[in-house]
């Protein structure tokens, strides 16, 4: 994405006013300071020291407040096998939203066709095959098969914590909306009562950690934005079953305000997919929060200022050194 890009998609704002005359977008101000770093594709940034600095120093918070989970750590690349990907049937609802990973697969007289259209500036993307594995759309989802293949849950459930880079296909000049971003959760497998005590004590929790961090915030019921025909349906049940809630924080401009965090209970629905057992042999649900790493440090950045060193002090004593 060129800078010119930018200012061209902007609104007009006044058929007197010229996009050298407006204040910079937010996205400009991030990029401008060095903060988010340009790649020429929209929603894929790099990230500065700084940027990266309050990224861990959100995510030892986050360690903090759940250490009493004795939660399992678990980390995984930002890929799936295809196989665990259909499982989660995450294309019935986002198929827009996934992303494959392809590769050359042929031979010698197949890469000098690649080679061609490379020299003509043509295609070549046809060239490539599917390889079995796709780009992780959500951080929990790893974690399911692994689990399953342990066998039953101990009787109190289980608790996760899991942290990755996510890639949804949703080109955007938000930057809250990123292609590839961080996603940290905390994962609780067990019965409904235990999913549902879990998911409680999150939402507080999110909550006071907002306050701390000096955020404005609400917490709203979600629904997500399903694919397709029915997706209104699906999405007016998860409303209506209040399975997922919000905290929300304005961070981009002129724009409703952002879901930084998110308490979700999923019933038995990822339980059942994976044959996720209780001790008594009774399918498990799940639930967890997630915190979209990102999407905080942009809060953070928009509400206390481009430079950490001049936050007030109780938001710097809350993250540590930044």
């Amino acid at each position: 994405m060129d800078a010119h890009v930018l200012t061209e998609e902007r609104p007009a704002g006044g058929a007197a006013a010229s996009p050298a005359a407006l204040p910079p977008t937010y996205l400009e101000s991030l990029l401008a300071a060095g903060l988010l770093i340009e790649t020429g594709v929209r929603g894929l940034y790099g990230r500065s020291a700084v940027f990266e600095g309050i990224a861990d120093a959100l995510n030892a918070v986050i360690t903090r407040i759940g250490v009493d989970q004795q939660a399992e750590v678990l980390r995984f690349p930002p890929a799936l096998g295809q196989t665990d990907f259909e499982t989660s049937e995450y294309l019935n609802s986002f198929p827009q939203l996934a992303g494959t990973i392809h590769s050359f697969c042929g031979d010698e007289r197949a890469h000098r066709r690649l080679l061609a259209r490379l020299e003509d500036k043509q295609d070549w993307t046809d060239q490539q095959e599917p390889t079995g594995l796709v780009l992780t759309p959500a951080a929990c989802y790893p974690i399911y098969p692994v689990i399953a293949k342990r066998g039953p849950l101990p009787q109190a459930g289980k608790v996760v914590d899991v942290l990755s880079y996510c890639y949804r296909h949703e080109p955007s000049l938000e930057p809250t909306r990123m292609q590839l971003f961080r996603q940290r959760e905390y994962v609780c497998l067990g019965s409904p009562e235990r999913i549902v005590a879990f998911r409680q004590l999150w939402m507080e929790r999110g909550q006071q950690l907002g306050r701390d961090l000096q955020l404005p915030l609400e917490v709203d019921i979600a629904n997500d934005p399903f694919f397709g025909r029915g997706g209104k349906i699906v999405a007016d049940s998860q409303r209506e079953q209040k399975l997922k809630f919000e905290l929300l924080i304005p961070v981009n401009d002129g724009a409703p305000p952002t879901a930084c965090m998110s308490f979700n209970y999923h019933m038995d629905h990822f339980g059942s997919l994976w044959h996720i057992a209780l001790e008594d042999g009774s399918t498990a649900h799940t639930g967890c929060v997630g915190f979209g790493i990102e999407r905080l440090v942009l809060a953070l950045l928009k509400h206390h200022g481009l430079d950490p060193a001049n936050w007030p002090q109780g938001v710097r004593d809350t993250l540590g050194d930044v």
